[in-house]
């Protein structure tokens, strides 16, 4: 994904979630959040950051905080932490990610069914290896979310508690565990993909001393069969792009 009239600016303080004080040329700036989230290891005082100016010229805030740099493993990395970035590389992850999705028949975000919505919904054909393998079609729920939180090369998440992603876990391993289908006897499928916002970590896991639930969830939903993707993130200030697979340690 590209973001467009990127700045650097300098972190000076958070009063709350929603927006910071970013020193932009000089200038004490009040700009605009885009993650509600803790992020206290990440916007530290004296910090560079880098933000989006709105081409909104009404708006009260004129800048997007949307990344931030930080020293992992002695060497300075570009973290992205806008929360809404991750379901747009998910997009284009599920699209360019043939191996695992070759032929893509249907793709829609924000799928809702039943009781639950779900970040995208994919039906897809190729996958196997024999001619009828091939021909089948597949339907498959996922869950899309975005980590920014790592220690020493250790990605994990969540950085908060959520029950909302221990609702999301639950959902998807209903459906495995109860074999829900499809009208046409399709069996759906899940899976949860976590974007490391990030390069440099060596491996993922769930953040069992913050949530101890979501990791419990997280375990349950994979023993039920649910797909866990872990993927790190190429970053520059003004792009955010899937890369490669990451370790799941669980």
């Amino acid at each position: 994904m590209q973001y467009a009239n990127v700045v650097p600016g300098k972190f000076i303080s958070r009063p709350n979630r929603f927006i910071a004080h970013v020193e932009i040329d000089g200038v004490d700036t009040v700009v605009h959040v885009k993650n509600t989230g803790r992020c206290k290891e990440l916007l530290v005082p004296g910090c560079r950051v880098y933000l989006e100016k709105s081409s909104n010229e009404a708006r009260k805030t004129p800048y997007d905080l949307i990344a931030v740099e930080k020293v992992v493993l002695a060497q300075t990395i570009l973290i992205n932490m806008d929360s809404q970035a991750p379901n747009k590389v998910a997009g284009e992850w599920i699209r360019a990610h043939q191996e695992r999705f070759p032929e893509i028949t249907f793709l829609k975000p924000e799928y809702t069914f039943g009781n639950s919505r779900f970040d995208f919904y994919v039906e897809y054909k190729g996958a196997g290896r024999t001619k009828a393998e091939k021909a089948k079609l597949h339907k498959m729920f996922i869950e899309v979310k975005g980590c920014t939180l790592e220690f020493d090369g250790h990605a994990k998440f969540p950085d908060a508690p959520t029950e909302r992603g221990v609702k999301h876990l639950t959902e998807l391993a209903e459906i495995l565990r109860e074999g829900v289908a499809a009208e046409d006897g399709t069996p759906y499928e899940c899976g949860i993909l976590f974007l490391i916002q990030m390069k440099g970590c060596h491996k993922f896991s769930p953040n069992v001393a913050t949530h101890p639930e979501f990791g419990a969830a997280l375990r349950a939903a994979h023993a039920a069969g649910v797909e866990v993707f872990v993927y790190d993130c190429n970053v520059t200030p003004d792009t955010l792009t899937a890369d490669a697979p990451v370790a799941l340690e669980l």
